[in-house]
């Protein structure tokens, strides 16, 4: 098959230059309503729910979202140069078959967030509204999976009036909260310091970050090549980092004042003190950007579904194949949000935990092999060649994320499961930063000795559709 025509028989997947439309600054917005929604503040509960103070949990989160966006925004430089959604760009790492082990991994994590959200818009509804709350979930996953049928432009539309509208409410209640709120001395006590809540405050952030990493690429395949690392990697930079530890901290904030009360009602509550009667109101624009979000999510899992069930056995174009994966992806999320229990939204932490144990492995291994080992050298066509130069298994990348993976279980500290070390410790959580050095040293010492030269003369000859070994 030639270059031109397997670009047209996958044109879901990658974009030709000629197709690149897509503007640098969108990505600011894109990513700052991403993560400025209901979600994301309720992710600012889980250090002062295990004892932490305002002071401390501020530290953990700002310090997290910071190294967390690091690694996300370097995949998001990936997407320009390649044209490929995120996923897709595993396969050198792992092979054509051997992808699909981190590919069921990021459907996990596509559906588990869409059907974490539909629950979290309908509860957060009804408390204010009342109403069925089944119906209400329908409601959210069919908005959100309508818009991802839409597609791209759409999507960037939708997000950037959003970011628009959430930047200028969040900027009033926060001038607001400045002047009007007050907080028990103990909130900024620095002596205050307890490590537990600290650490899991800390990496929680960041796994919820680095779980941005899977389809971030989705987003920035539009742009044309010549926009460069750097710009990229800072224009994400700032709408991630911005859009989720602004909402991280109102919710750190929220929790410390009432403790005691659910997330929406500590929200509601806080909101009020600020504003009388602001509560709802901050509530239902905050879900506003959870459905846009979920839209990111659905569109991004059915590229996923798409490309997994290629891999097994290969599809023949038609415009039916993303609105059906999305219509299914719709009723198994509904499935899983009907069948939650009132405990789901509280076991938000542990699924952001589980999600990091997940793809630190990936996250090292993508981007030391992009950046490192091939140096962004890659053949799009060969990506989708099952019988191509990168192989259906790359044991090299396997072998590196087994490994990484192992090194981190006894530090994991959950709910499930707590680490020996974990343990010794005091259920600190370290098993991040275990599994991205462990994975890119395995991974560096698999590729010892790789001669870049060689491999750049392999995807050139693999690009004029030739034999790579001849």
């Amino acid at each position: 098959m030639s270059g031109s025509s397997l670009f047209e028989h996958h044109s879901i997947d990658y974009v030709p230059l000629r197709e690149r439309r897509g503007k640098l600054w969108h990505l600011w917005p894109i990513w700052f309503t991403g993560g400025a929604h209901l979600a994301t503040i309720s992710s600012g509960f889980i250090g002062i729910a295990m004892g932490g103070n305002l002071l401390w949990m501020t530290i953990a989160v700002l310090l997290g979202c910071a190294f967390g966006t690091f690694f996300m925004a370097f995949h998001s430089t990936q997407g320009p140069q390649l044209g490929l959604p995120q996923m897709i760009q595993s396969r050198p790492q792992f092979g054509y078959l051997g992808a699909l082990l981190v590919w069921c991994f990021a459907l996990v994590t596509f559906v588990g967030y869409c059907a974490f959200n539909q629950v979290m818009v309908a509860d957060t509804v009804i408390t204010l509204y009342g109403g069925d709350r089944h119906a209400a979930m329908v409601v959210v996953g069919v908005v959100a999976t309508a818009l991802a049928i839409i597609g791209y432009d759409l999507i960037h539309k939708a997000q950037r009036i959003l970011a628009y509208l959430l930047v200028a409410a969040f900027a009033v209640m926060t001038l607001l909260a400045a002047t009007r709120l007050r907080f028990p001395p103990a909130q900024f006590a620095l002596a205050h310091f307890t490590p537990v809540p600290f650490l899991t405050q800390l990496f929680a952030t960041a796994g919820y970050q680095i779980s941005w990493s899977i389809f971030v690429s989705d987003y920035s395949r539009y742009l044309p090549r010549d926009v460069g690392v750097r710009s990229s990697f800072w224009w994400t930079f700032a709408g991630s980092f911005l859009g989720t530890s602004w909402p991280t901290l109102i919710g750190t904030v929220a929790a410390s004042l009432h403790p005691n009360d659910g997330v929406t009602a500590a929200i509601k509550t806080a909101a009020d003190t600020i504003v009388p009667g602001a509560g709802g109101p901050f509530l239902i624009l905050s879900i506003l950007g959870l459905i846009t979000t979920s839209t990111l999510m659905f569109y991004s899992a059915s590229l996923t579904l798409l490309s997994v069930a290629d891999s097994i056995h290969p599809l023949r174009p038609g415009l039916w194949q993303r609105p059906a994966a999305l219509v299914l992806l719709l009723v198994v999320t509904l499935a899983i949000a009907f069948d939650s229990s009132g405990e789901f939204a509280a076991q938000f932490g542990e699924f952001l935990a589980i999600l990091l144990y997940l793809f630190t492995p990936w996250t090292a291994i993508n981007l030391v092999d992009f950046f490192f080992v091939r140096r962004g050298h890659y053949s799009v066509r060969e990506i989708f060649n099952p019988h191509g130069i990168y192989g259906r298994w790359n044991w090299h990348g396997i072998a590196a994320y087994i490994g990484g993976f192992i090194a981190m279980i006894p530090f994991f500290s959950t709910g499930l499961y707590r680490g020996p070390v974990a343990r010794t410790l005091g259920g600190a959580d370290l098993a991040m930063p275990v599994g991205l050095a462990v994975s890119t040293v395995i991974y560096m010492w698999a590729y010892r000795g790789f001669d870049l030269a060689a491999e750049i003369r392999r995807v050139e000859i693999a690009d004029r559709g030739l034999d790579p070994d001849a």
